[in-house]
């Protein structure tokens, strides 16, 4: 789950959600220029929740310490709402309880705010297709976190698994291993879209709604040892 350079994307539907407007209309050009459209902004969590319905963004770019609700809050409301939506966090902590609090109400990427413009465009587009990006150090952590958790196995964990196909199992393995879609398909000689598709059945057999939770599913199993 390293930071990645994705396939270039069409235009995006990006929310930016920041209460300090210099930062926030910063964040905002620079997704104007490379083509996004910013369908809203907001500089609290109670302005983020309510303009989110009508907006319907692809990404939202979310802070963290903003006025509440909190950004954790405001990630586990939208996605509620529209569990296709994806979130990226961009904050000036890099503290592990804000990492893992983020990442368990369902972001897919967490960005500090020392990151460059380039890696914000290109997180951008990573996690509008659902691949997890971090700053460098934080993907570790998150990896770390699931594997402690996974050390404690459920009462039955063989129950209620939907049965995946072995093309399914063979693309889990690498999601849970931290690849990307574009590396995933080089490997398999797959398109990306293909590959997207197998993600996205699993997602569904499994109910999840991103690959975060997928990763952390296919650790608690070993598949990232296999």
């Amino acid at each position: 789950m390293s930071a990645v350079t994705p396939p270039a994307t069409a235009a995006l539907r990006v929310m930016v959600v920041d209460d300090h407007p210099m930062w926030r209309d910063a964040v905002e050009r620079d997704l104007a220029a490379a083509g996004h459209h910013v369908v809203a902004v907001a500089a609290t969590g109670d302005e983020a929740l309510a303009r989110f319905p009508a907006a319907r963004p692809q990404v939202v770019v979310l802070d963290l310490q903003i006025p509440g609700p909190s950004g954790v809050e405001v990630t586990a409301g939208v996605l509620a709402v529209d569990p296709s939506a994806r979130v990226l966090i961009l904050s000036a902590s890099g503290e592990q309880a804000d990492v893992l609090a983020a990442v368990k109400a369902g972001a897919t990427g967490y960005l500090v705010k020392s990151a460059s413009k380039a890696e914000l465009l290109a997180a951008v587009a990573a996690v509008a297709v659902g691949d997890p990006v971090f700053t460098p150090g934080l993907a570790g952590l998150v990896l770390g976190e699931y594997r402690r958790l996974s050390d404690t196995p459920d009462d039955d964990p063989g129950a209620g698994h939907p049965e995946l196909t072995e093309r399914e199992t063979e693309v889990l393995r690498m999601v849970a291993k931290g690849w990307s879609y574009k590396q995933i398909a080089e490997r398999l000689v797959l398109s990306h879209r293909t590959v997207q598709n197998h993600v996205q059945n699993t997602l569904r057999k499994l109910q999840m709604h991103n690959r975060v939770e997928l990763t952390r599913w296919a650790i608690e199993r070993g598949l990232d040892d296999e």
